[in-house]
């Protein structure tokens, strides 16, 4: 791999400018990509030129640059999130049906969820994941079942590090983040009511492929009427039948 004066190779540098694309701002000038990726503006203006020639960048008639088709079927392909995803969407849609507010798919990368599927209703609570976008461990509940089966030193990481909870209801101290990883532990569900939005309540339950190691996060966010605890049953029920789904061939 060519590599640049600075030592850095091209392949990372074009990291670099996709990285520069959020979900909030998925369109971006070159200027914008060049700050964000921390390029020179002729470095960013090359990578992107090359970048739209594969056509993992497409630039618009406003010269303004978004993702590429291209690369959203690359990124399709991933495994082994495809095959989870493939094999929890019947559940996900069955648990829809009944719940009617938001139902997600979420996995553990890096230190944040990322969720890879949601469905969701018209006049659904507010929620604040999508898919394909990330949030802090700590403060929404697929994250802290997700975080509760972490490797150890994950655990211990996030802990040590200023907790930033979004609302008033979030973890303010790792005291009370340990207390309630440990809760998830012993009953295999998070209910948190209001951590990311007052008026709404995250359920969620592990899922656990063939060797029983949890692989993703089922959750649903419904309204915070103090109801959110009865629908742990169904999750549950929902997860071992996902999990029962891994352990086919197809899956």
């Amino acid at each position: 791999m060519p590599r640049t004066p600075t030592g850095e190779s091209v392949l990372a540098r074009a990291v670099r400018v996709l990285a520069a694309f959020t979900a909030d701002e998925p369109t971006l000038t070159v200027g914008e990509v060049a700050r964000r990726s921390g390029l020179h503006v002729a470095t960013a203006s090359r990578l992107v030129a090359e970048l739209v020639a594969h056509g993992l960048l497409e630039r618009g008639p406003d010269r303004r640059v978004r993702v590429g088709v291209r690369l959203w079927e690359l990124a399709a392909r991933a495994s082994p999130t495809v095959s989870l995803r493939d094999a929890a969407m019947p559940f996900l849609e069955d648990v829809h049906a009944v719940v009617g507010h938001h139902v997600q798919l979420g996995v553990l990368d890096g230190e944040d969820v990322l969720f890879l599927e949601r469905l969701s209703a018209r006049d659904a609570v507010v929620n604040f994941s999508r898919i394909a976008g990330r949030l802090a461990l700590p403060t929404s509940s697929s994250g802290l079942v997700l975080l509760a089966h972490a490797p150890l030193d994950l655990q211990e990481r996030v802990l040590a590090r200023p907790l930033h909870p979004v609302s008033p209801a979030g973890f303010g101290s790792a005291a009370q983040l340990r207390t309630a990883l440990a809760e998830v532990r012993r009953t295999q569900a998070a209910v948190l009511a209001g951590h990311q939005h007052p008026d709404a309540t995250g359920v969620a339950v592990p899922v656990r492929d063939g060797r029983g190691e949890v692989v993703a996060a089922l959750s649903v966010i419904v309204p915070n009427d103090g109801r959110g605890a009865t629908l742990v049953p169904l999750l549950s029920a929902t997860a071992r039948g996902i999990s029962r789904a891994l352990r086919t061939p197809a899956a």
